[in-house]
């Protein structure tokens, strides 16, 4: 009797996850299963926009941490120049919900680069560290890391030089301390010299060395810029004055929320006052105390306002903001308290549709690829056992919900799918909120997790897919079920489609189930706000 060999090695087409592909360079993972180890290129791009934040189910935040950093490390030794172009590039287009990885990374750079990378890092860190608080936390990173030489001394003084007087009054006044850091040690450590009179003011101003004679409300001082003599003014202003005189004070000067003093933050005067002209990221991060000081009215002029600024494609676009972000502002809001469950308000459900079409938009615009997409979410435990970005309101599961609705809001044909052992339908509609959408998911249930699911399911159903869209954390862990590529070439071969697989990442580690040796397979990262694009993309054939 002849032995038939081939039984046991797994093949391209016949391999279980517990199998290693003859021939691949697949690893294990973190529940000691096979799937492909991504390059430290894309791991780069996972960090930067996912961050470890929170950790996952298998991995800790420390664990995930040290291994990205490593990553980073890795990266610069291979190609410092693109490491540091790629980190300005998803910190300067706003890829990410959070620029801290961005920080981080590049104050890796400036440290363990060689020394034209280092001088590169060095060089970028005003176009990466926009604000003092992004200023704050790269001083800080580095501090933990090195001492300080010529090249980041120089970096700082860069920093404040390259700024014009309102600019760097606004980040003064704004952020003026942070990560046991202030602007007062930054001059000082760095040495700058203020490039005109303004600036030469401005550090007088930062270090405590400007004198003011008499009433700042009355003798503003000469040559001062606005916002400077508005936060001198308004702090004189709080010692026995009204809250019409500090709303005047916030007109007048166009201050910010940070130089208000806390006992009038109660106030709807002051409320809008400061809304005229906030931000749209500050908006969307106070809609919960515009709501609680009694502006945030039904029918009211506030409500109008914002509804209106959320509606603005263009100033969405302009403003920088994440989706992610967004989505944020609306699960809070909706909720009609506070994060951590301080204070209440009244919801405005203007606000909230406003927010649920601000979310969609504050993504790139998605050309439809006109193909047929299935949509598969995991459920497994492992998707609710970490948050985004280290948000706590915004799990896994919640991400992936959301991501696959910018797909069923856009694409004509979708066919949604929830798995973890096996594919349930899912009843996913682009007039359902995220809210309905998360409800749908999580009333599936979840075992073990099973990747190749929607490939197997789409077998037996007979379905005709032109593309698997796949949201995961990409721990894959059935024994004795094919391996997600497998179950792809099986659903080819009987079908006769030369169907694609996008796998959305959702977790920052160092695993995928998509073959980097397929082009018909294609890793991606969860919150990119150009996923959308490039599953559109990728589904058309374009990419």
């Amino acid at each position: 009797m002849s032995t038939q060999y081939s039984k046991h090695v797994g093949s391209k087409k016949t391999a279980t996850q517990d199998q290693k592909i003859l021939g691949s360079n697949q690893v294990q993972n973190s529940d000691g299963h096979y799937v492909w180890a991504v390059d430290n290129w894309k791991r780069l791009d996972r960090w930067l926009i996912l961050g470890s934040e929170g950790g996952s189910y298998y991995a800790s935040e420390r664990a995930l941490t040290q291994e990205n950093a490593q990553t980073v490390l890795e990266c610069l030794k291979q190609n410092g120049a693109r490491t540091v172009a790629r980190i300005v590039e998803v910190s300067d287009r706003g890829l990410a919900p959070k620029n801290d990885p961005a920080i981080f990374a590049l104050a890796l750079a400036s440290v363990h680069g060689d020394e034209a990378t280092r001088m590169y890092a060095n060089h970028a860190m005003p176009q990466v560290c926009r604000t003092g608080t992004h200023l704050f936390q790269w001083a800080a990173a580095r501090n933990d890391m090195a001492g300080w030489g010529r090249g980041a001394r120089g970096a700082i003084a860069r920093w404040y030089n390259s700024k014009d007087p309102d600019s760097l009054s606004y980040q003064l006044v704004k952020y003026q301390a942070r990560n046991g850091w202030s602007h007062r040690d930054l001059l000082r450590l760095s040495h700058a010299k203020p490039v005109d009179e303004a600036h030469n003011q401005l550090y007088s101003f930062a270090t405590g060395k400007l004198v003011i004679k008499g009433s700042a409300l009355e003798n503003p001082p000469d040559g001062l810029p606005e916002i400077l003599q508005g936060f001198l003014a308004i702090q004189e202003a709080a010692v026995g004055g009204s809250e019409k005189q500090v709303a005047e004070l916030i007109a007048q000067y166009n201050l910010p929320r940070e130089v208000v003093p806390t006992e009038y933050l109660k106030s709807p005067a002051v409320w809008d006052a400061l809304l005229q002209r906030m931000p749209l990221t500050a908006l969307i991060r106070n809609l919960g105390n515009l709501s609680k000081s009694g502006l945030l009215k039904p029918l009211s002029a506030a409500e109008k306002l914002v509804v209106s600024k959320l509606g603005d494609a263009e100033y969405l676009k302009k403003s920088r903001v994440h989706p992610l972000n967004i989505l944020v502002a609306a699960t809070t809001y909706a909720g009609g308290r506070g994060v951590r469950g301080a204070g209440q308000w009244e919801v405005s459900n203007k606000v909230v549709e406003a927010l649920d079409g601000a979310f969609y938009a504050a993504f790139q615009n998605v050309t439809p690829a006109g193909k047929r997409f299935m949509l598969a979410v995991d459920t497994s435990g492992s998707m609710t056992m970490y948050n985004c970005n280290g948000i706590p309101s915004i799990s896994a599961r919640i991400g992936s919900a959301a991501m696959a609705m910018v797909t069923v809001a856009t694409e004509p044909q979708v066919h949604s799918i929830a798995f973890s052992n096996r594919a349930q339908e899912l009843r996913l509609t682009s007039k359902m909120s995220l809210q309905e959408v998360v409800r749908e998911i999580e009333s599936k249930g979840a075992v073990d997790t099973d990747i190749s699911a929607p490939m197997r399911h789409a077998l037996e159903r007979k379905l005709e897919v032109d593309a698997f869209v796949v949201y995961t954390d990409n721990e894959t862990n059935v024994s004795g079920r094919l391996q997600p590529a497998a179950a792809l070439n099986q659903y080819r071969d009987k079908m006769g489609i030369d169907a694609r697989l996008v796998v959305v990442g959702m977790v920052s580690n160092g695993f995928s189930v998509a073959d980097p040796n397929d082009s018909g397979q294609l890793d991606c990262v969860g919150f990119d706000t150009t996923t959308p694009s490039v599953i559109s993309g990728f589904a058309r054939g374009d990419i």
